[in-house]
């Protein structure tokens, strides 16, 4: 980091020495100006911020101390050493209250001075990675509640938020509002029995990390939220004076489908509002984006326009209704609100001529897959319970079959989430958390504020239902994710390292090489000749 440096004396002949004894290249300082007075060396800090400061005392015009004194009114932090061949103590005592940091008597010894320069530019910086830090930490922290405020607004759970939270879910959208667009990996249920748990781990991985270097290409603020393994929504801020644009945002929802298909080789679609969505909005409109995506046939075209439904649509309606209130009501533990719905769901099939029965097939079809991947969700279902389940639905079996099938599901997922403690509940959010910010800076901190818990209860929690310790865990999910990346894509080392939340490639080398016992760059020649197979997650265009 290079700093920048001002030097003041009425003497010509010091401010020379000055600038030719002392080594300014090789301590890394650039020398931004020299003045005679005080008054010069004001328009020169002003106008450059300067972080070293080197000032006489007795000067014409305005003198060190009045300079120091104007200069403490718009720099505080400026590090200044004075000058001066008075050993008079009332001016060493004159400029303590504008923090000195150091007092060189005339005639000056360049090389005490050298070291002194030398240790305060030291300082400086020390203070500099400091406070980047600091405000990195900040940064991410308001990130990390601004998409909590989105995601709790998303899943509508009701409940109040957290502390730190309250301000933010404050701002219900007078100027704030966002395009907003969902994405879901094209028959991801059907996939998804397919993978275990790792592969499952890194396709949605791979995909949040493709919406998200995309997204970041379009040079706007947005936020990349996963509601449920295999489906994000994507919100794009508008704030005055934007407006909403809908051809733009149709393109970028374009791109976003083709760099999914071009990258990993997967499918996905894409759900687009078509008009601006507000904070309050945003739980009424994820629901209609969920519909259009499940049971509009245009869906599987790629990227849809979400419209408000026409035509003789109010029984489809008044079913998909009944549908989210009964997942609603499982998500919320509220076993009164969802054996009601259910009923009410039973019902309204029981009332049905046989002639409906067909229309309303697919919402039944899609009910069975949206309770399968909530469940699979809240872990209330086992790996093999699902298989069965999926073989039954598989049957192609008649809606009354399939209801039966439903309410099996309902009642088994109620009995389990009933089941669950807080604490269950806590550290499933957590490990969701983690799976799905392995790039981010994770610490204890910031996952015990994210659930609204102490740091202490956290790590105890943690320890308890995980057998590892919140570090010893996250380093785990890493190089997981960092094996399967270096075996499947042909991203660099460096590259997979900054996924999986390493900024430095040698710290992440040296974590990696502790882990696995082999280098980044050995373990993927490894895996490959082992393989004989191509990347599939690509940096190229196919």
């Amino acid at each position: 980091m290079k700093l920048k440096a001002l030097l003041i004396d009425d003497e010509v002949n010091i401010l020379k020495n000055l600038q030719a004894v002392i080594p300014w290249d090789s301590l890394d300082i650039e020398l931004v100006g020299t003045a005679r007075n005080g008054e010069q060396a004001l328009e020169i800090a002003r106008e450059h911020r300067p972080q070293l400061i080197l000032c006489d005392i007795r000067m014409p015009v305005m003198d060190g101390i009045e300079f120091l004194g104007a200069l403490r009114e718009f720099d505080e932090d400026a590090e200044v050493i004075m000058m001066t061949g008075y050993q008079d103590f009332s001016y060493v005592r004159s400029v303590i209250r504008y923090e000195v940091k150091d007092y060189i008597l005339k005639p000056i010894d360049y090389e005490e001075l050298e070291g002194t320069i030398a240790r305060l530019a030291a300082g400086v910086r020390a203070r500099s990675i400091e406070q980047h830090s600091i405000q990195q930490e900040r940064k991410i922290m308001f990130h990390l509640a601004y998409e909590k405020v989105l995601y709790d607004r998303i899943v509508d759970l009701g409940g109040t938020p957290s502390r730190p939270f309250q301000k933010l879910s404050e701002m219900d959208g007078e100027n704030l509002a966002f395009a907003m667009m969902l994405v879901d990996v094209a028959d991801y249920s059907r996939r998804e029995r397919s993978w275990d748990d790792k592969e499952r781990k890194l396709w949605n991985f791979a995909v949040h990390n493709i919406l998200q270097e995309n997204l970041a290409s379009f040079n706007v603020p947005f936020s990349v939220l996963q509601v449920r393994s295999g489906e994000w929504c994507v919100l794009i801020e508008r704030s005055v004076p934007d407006i909403y644009d809908r051809a733009q945002s149709l393109e970028w929802a374009e791109k976003l489908r083709q760099a999914a298909e071009n990258y990993l080789k997967l499918t996905i679609r894409v759900a687009l509002h078509p008009s601006e969505v507000t904070l309050k909005q945003l739980a009424r409109t994820y629901k209609s984006l969920q519909r259009s995506l499940n049971l509009l046939p245009s869906a599987e075209q790629g990227v849809i326009v979400s419209e408000k439904s026409r035509g003789n649509a109010e029984t489809s309606q008044q079913l998909w209704d009944r549908i989210e209130e009964m997942v609603t009501g499982l998500k919320r533990c509220d076993r009164r609100r969802t054996e009601t719905a259910l009923k009410e769901l039973n019902d309204s099939f029981r009332e049905l001529p046989d002639s409906s029965f067909e229309r309303v097939a697919p919402i039944v079809h899609y009910l069975c897959i949206h309770l399968l991947r909530e469940m699979r969700a809240m872990e209330v279902i086992g790996r093999e319970e699902e298989i069965a389940i999926w073989r039954q639905i598989d049957q192609h079996q008649g809606i009354r079959d399939t209801l039966q099938v439903i309410n099996r599901l309902v009642d088994q997922s109620l009995e389990s989430v009933l089941k669950k403690k807080t604490s269950d509940v806590l550290m499933l959010s957590a490990r969701d958390y983690i799976e799905r910010n392995l790039s981010a800076d994770l610490s204890i901190d910031l996952l015990a504020d994210y659930l609204g818990i102490s740091g202490s209860y956290f790590s105890l929690l943690f320890k308890q239902h995980v057998g590892e310790t919140f570090v010893e865990y996250v380093t785990k999910q890493r190089m997981e994710m960092a094996k399967s990346l270096l075996a499947l894509s042909d991203k660099s080392v460096t590259q997979v390292g900054q996924m999986v939340g390493y900024a430095e490639r040698r710290y992440f080398t040296r974590v990696f090489s502790k882990f696995t016992g082999m280098l980044p760059s050995e373990y993927r020649e490894r895996q490959q000749n082992r393989s004989g197979k191509e990347p599939t997650w690509t940096n190229r265009e196919s």
